[in-house]
C-alpha cells in the first residue's frame, strides 16, 4: 500500500482507463496532464485510431491535447486489454444501458471486471466510475477480483467514483468538480484518494463504495423528480391557458425556498433519463416501491406526446391536418450546444410525427447525420426553407440560431425550449409549451 501511494504521489503510476467515450477519455487526458503514464482500453477500432491520429471525438476534449500526450508518450490506446497488465490502477468507464424492460444492464462492467481479472496484481487500485445501482461494487465486482486469490485492502484496493461530466459545460469540467471516492475499506478509499487528488482539485472521501453509488443516483434522481414536477407544471398550466414560463419566472424571484427547474419535451442524456431506474430496479429486489421515480419517469416520457398533440393541435386551428404537413424540427440533441442525442426527446417526437404522417426535415449544426432515419437529411437554414415549411419545432435551444429571424420567417413555431423569449411579434405565430 506504502509503495502503492509513493507511487501515485510521485506520479510515477501507470494508469489505466477502461472505456474511452465521454467519461474516460476527459479522464484519461487529465490523468495525462496531471504527469501519469496512462493507457486506454477501447474496443471500438475506430476510436482507439483516431486518438493515435490526435483526432477527438468528444467535443470537450480538444484534439490539440489528445497530440501533445500521444507525442509525449503519456497517452498509450489498445483495443485489448493486455497493456493493463503493467498497470497501477483501472478505472472503468463503460457504458451502463437500460434493457427494454428497464432493468439495468451491467454486461459491460462484468466484462471489463473479467478482462481486469486476468491481468489483476498485487499492490493495484481498481476503480468503478459507471453508474449503476447500489451494491454494484461489493457484490459483483469485489467477488470477480477476489475469486483470483488475493484480498481486497491488503493485496489490491477497489472503490467506487461516480463520474460526474457534463458534456457542454465550460466552466465545471472534471479537474474542477469534487469527485466522490467510496472504497471496499477504509484503506481502499485512502489509497484512491491519493490516486485522484493527483488529477481533481477536490476529492471527497465517504464511508463506503455502496455510499458512493448511491450518492449519484440521488444527484440524478433528484433532477429527473424535479424535472418531472416542473413539466407536470406546464401541463396544468397548459390547461389552465397560464404561461409556465412567466410562473417559473416570478416563482424564482424568491430568494430562499426554491429552485427553478424547467420544462421541456422530455429528458434526455446517458444519465438523467436512466439513472432512477437503477435505484428503483434496486429497491424492487428489497420489496419496496420507489413510487415518486416510477411517477417521475411517467411524466418525462409523456413529453413527446405533449408536444406532438400541441403540433396537431396548432395546425388543425390553421386548417391543416398533420398528415402531409411540411415540420422543421431545429435540434434533435439532448441539450444545446452538443451534439450528443441519447435518449434525446427530439428523436421520439420525429418518430412519433413520422408515425402521423408528417413530413420531417431537421437541422441541427452538431448533428451532421441521424443514422437511424433513412432519408432524413440535415436541411440549411434558408429563408425560402423555412418560409416553405407548415411548422418550424424548436426541441433544442442551440444558441447558434437566430430566433428572431426564424420567428419573423416562419409560419407557425412550437418552442419547447422557451428560445422564443421576449421575440417582438412573434406572439400571433409562436406557441411555447
Amino acid at each position: 500500500m506504502k509503495r502503492l501511494i509513493k507511487r501515485f504521489k510521485e506520479r510515477k503510476a501507470t494508469v489505466g482507463v477502461i472505456g474511452l467515450g465521454y467519461v474516460g477519455l476527459p479522464l484519461a487526458i487529465e490523468f495525462g496532464n496531471a504527469g501519469f503514464h496512462v493507457i486506454g482500453i477501447d474496443t471500438d477500432e475506430k476510436r482507439v485510431k483516431d486518438i493515435q491520429d490526435g483526432n477527438s471525438y468528444i467535443p470537450d476534449v480538444d484534439s490539440e491535447w489528445i497530440k501533445k500526450l500521444v507525442a509525449s508518450g503519456n497517452l498509450n490506446v489498445a483495443v485489448d486489454y493486455s497493456p493493463i497488465k503493467d498497470a497501477d490502477s483501472v478505472s472503468i468507464c463503460v457504458p451502463t444501458p437500460l434493457g427494454k424492460t428497464k432493468d439495468p444492464d451491467i454486461s459491460y462492467i462484468l466484462n471489463a471486471t473479467k478482462k481486469i481479472a486476468d491481468y489483476l496484481h498485487k499492490e493495484e487500485l481498481i476503480v468503478l466510475e459507471s453508474t449503476t445501482y447500489p451494491g454494484t461494487t461489493e457484490e459483483i465486482i469485489l467477488p470477480e477480483l477476489e475469486a483470483k486469490g488475493l484480498k481486497v485492502g491488503e493485496d489490491f484496493f477497489l472503490a467506487f467514483s461516480p463520474e460526474r461530466i457534463d458534456p457542454g459545460n465550460n466552466i465545471y469540467r472534471i479537474k474542477n468538480t469534487p469527485k466522490i471516492i467510496g472504497g471496499i475499506t477504509e484503506r481502499c478509499t485512502e489509497v484512491a484518494k491519493v490516486l485522484y487528488s493527483q488529477a481533481i482539485d477536490t476529492v471527497i472521501p465517504v464511508s463506503t463504495a455502496k455510499s458512493a453509488e448511491m450518492i449519484k443516483l440521488l444527484e440524478n434522481t433528484f433532477r429527473a423528480v424535479n424535472i418531472a414536477l416542473v413539466n407536470e407544471i406546464a401541463l396544468m398550466c397548459n390547461r389552465l391557458e397560464i404561461d409556465v414560463w412567466e410562473v417559473i419566472e416570478g416563482a424564482s424571484t424568491k430568494p430562499f425556498g426554491f429552485m427553478p427547474f424547467l420544462p421541456g419535451p422530455g429528458l434526455g442524456g446517458h444519465c438523467i433519463p436512466i439513472d432512477p431506474y437503477y435505484l428503483a430496479w434496486k429497491l424492487k429486489t428489497l420489496n419496496y416501491k420507489a413510487r415518486f421515480i416510477e411517477l417521475a419517469g411517467e411524466i418525462n416520457t409523456s413529453m413527446p406526446f405533449h408536444v406532438v398533440s400541441i403540433i396537431s393541435d396548432a395546425l388543425n386551428e390553421r386548417g391543416k391536418s398533420m398528415k402531409g404537413s411540411n415540420i422543421l424540427v431545429l435540434g434533435v440533441s439532448y441539450k444545446k450546444d452538443i451534439g450528443d442525442i441519447r435518449e434525446s426527446p427530439a428523436l421520439d417526437i420525429i418518430r412519433l410525427l413520422i408515425q402521423k404522417g408528417a413530413i420531417i426535415s431537421y437541422n441541427d449544426p452538431y448533428v451532421p447525420i441521424l443514422s437511424d432515419y433513412n432519408g432524413l437529411k440535415n436541411t440549411q437554414i434558408e429563408e425560402g426553407v423555412v418560409r416553405g415549411m407548415d411548422l418550424i419545432l424548436i426541441t433544442t435551444d442551440h444558441t447558434l440560431y437566430d430566433y428572431e429571424w426564424i420567428v419573423e420567417k416562419a409560419q407557425l413555431v412550437i418552442d419547447t425550449r422557451n428560445a422564443t423569449k421576449g421575440i417582438k411579434g412573434g406572439k400571433e405565430k409562436v406557441i411555447r409549451i
